[in-house]
Order: C-alpha cells, then structure tokens, then sequence
C-alpha cells in the first residue's frame, strides 16, 4: 500500500507498508509476533495508523485473541 501522509512518511521513512487484508479463507494465515501492550500504548499507535487501516480483534492459530491493523474494507 502506498501511504501519501507526509507525516507517516517522514516517521517510517518510506511511503510503502505492507498491509494485512482481511479474507474469508480460514488457511490464509500471516507470521507474525504478539505483544503485550498498554491501553496507552495501543491508542498511540490508533493515533499514528493511517485512515488506509483499522484496528480488529481476531482469534489466533495459538487460540490467543490479538489485536491486528488490517486494510480497511473501503480503502
């Protein structure tokens, strides 16, 4: 995904993120880590995330529930 914020540019360095997109399919899966965060800590990064991605609750293979950022459906 391209990100045209100035902002998130200049912050990460590169207009291009990888982004998550949600499917039906139960197989597709991403690698990834868990970590455990504060609740200021997550509105830190609502605040930085831009309006491409939104915030989701999802069950893990590991049976964790785990927040993730994921393209938002209309973007």
């Amino acid at each position: 995904m391209t990100i045209i914020d100035p902002e998130v540019v200049a912050l990460s360095g590169s207009n291009r993120h990888p982004v998550v997109t949600r499917t039906p399919d139960p197989a597709d899966t991403v690698e990834g880590r868990v970590f455990r965060v504060t609740s200021a800590e997550i509105e830190a990064a609502d605040a930085y995330e831009v309006d491409d991605y939104v915030r989701i609750e999802t069950v893990l293979r590991s049976g964790l529930t785990a927040f993730v950022y994921v393209s938002r459906p209309d973007a």
